[in-house]
């Protein structure tokens, strides 16, 4: 949704941006070229191999300082922009963030996101990271796995599959994408143009190796922190008023990011029954998007896997709040 990220997030000439995903680098691309000819963007990926073919890519911008790189999850982003001293302080105008995967890392089997073809059962985002899908499907009980696939995949067979890869593991360990999803959509009738039976345990397994929806818990006040210019030791903050952007690809992670921009754009949290606010909470964004927006036919056509996209948006109030 690159045109709804540029509508949105408003890259100006000199202006600070960080793209809290950089993935294949389109998003930061696109703000370069609108925040040109002096506009600076960091660019944060906990993928070392994407942060790698971006700054081939985007080769010029890093040799001119317009774009820094920094390896790093985005849940800890306030120390990443202490660390990197990216904006001297001050707040940035935008953070982006596209909690989607790039092609590069869904299209390489190596990875193991994806099932249309075998590779092994990694899907790590960070192959530092020691925990591999592998490791839970061998290793977490049949009830973790059961709780792991109800509630990041809401899927419906949870207990079943759970209770199928016990009984397998025990034969021998479950290594292989192709493997597992075999064994997930054993009897279950697929037809064509639905998704793979499969796909909401993937999904699953792949949001507990990485810890996403606590991480996206953690990095929401963090955005707001920076776009306010608050930095360690400072809290009065003295940044511009300045937006974030954050695109979801399913339910779990996008009804984390409504509640939070819902909450922080009112004023009291105070229970209704109560005559007179007691909890002193004060709004700190405007809400910019009060239904999420979704991609347009044409860019679903040409990208499906953008058909699940819905992106949020919302701006700082004040600048010292």
């Amino acid at each position: 949704m690159p045109n709804e990220v540029l509508t949105y997030l408003q890259p100006k000439p000199g202006g600070l941006y960080i793209d809290g995903t950089l993935g294949g680098g389109g998003h930061t691309a696109a703000i370069l070229e609108r925040s040109a000819p002096d506009g600076k963007v960091l660019g944060i990926d906990t993928d070392s191999q994407a942060l790698a073919r971006v700054g081939e890519r985007l080769a010029e911008f890093v040799a001119n300082g317009r774009l820094v790189l920094a390896h790093g999850n985005f849940s800890d982003l306030a120390q990443i922009v202490e660390r990197t001293s990216f904006g001297g302080g001050k707040g940035v105008q935008g953070v982006l963030l596209d909690l989607g995967f790039s092609s590069d890392q869904m299209d390489n089997p190596e990875r193991g996101f994806a099932f249309s073809t075998d590779g092994p059962l990694d899907m790590r985002l960070n192959q530092a990271s020691p925990l591999t899908a592998a490791d839970l499907v061998n290793g977490a009980s049949e009830q973790e796995l059961a709780d792991i696939f109800w509630r990041y995949g809401e899927e419906t067979r949870s207990r079943q599959i759970a209770r199928r890869i016990v009984r397998e593991r025990e034969k021998a360990p479950i290594t292989r994408t192709a493997q597992l999803a075999s064994l997930i959509a054993a009897g279950v009738p697929h037809k064509y143009g639905a998704i793979h039976p499969a796909t909401r345990a993937f999904q699953a397994l792949r949001i507990a190796v990485n810890g996403e929806l606590e991480r996206l818990e953690a990095v929401l006040p963090q955005i707001v922190d920076v776009l306010e210019g608050k930095t360690k030791g400072d809290e009065e903050g003295h940044g511009e008023k300045g937006r974030m952007v954050i695109i979801a690809f399913h339910s779990l992670e996008d009804r984390i990011v409504k509640e939070y921009i819902r909450r922080e754009a009112t004023d009291c949290l105070c229970p209704p029954r109560l005559p007179v606010c007691i909890c002193g909470h004060k709004a700190r964004l405007r809400n910019l998007t009060s239904k999420p927006v979704t991609p347009g036919e044409l860019e679903i056509a040409s990208n499906p896997r953008a058909r699940s996209a819905k992106l949020r948006a919302a701006e700082v109030l004040q600048n010292n709040s």
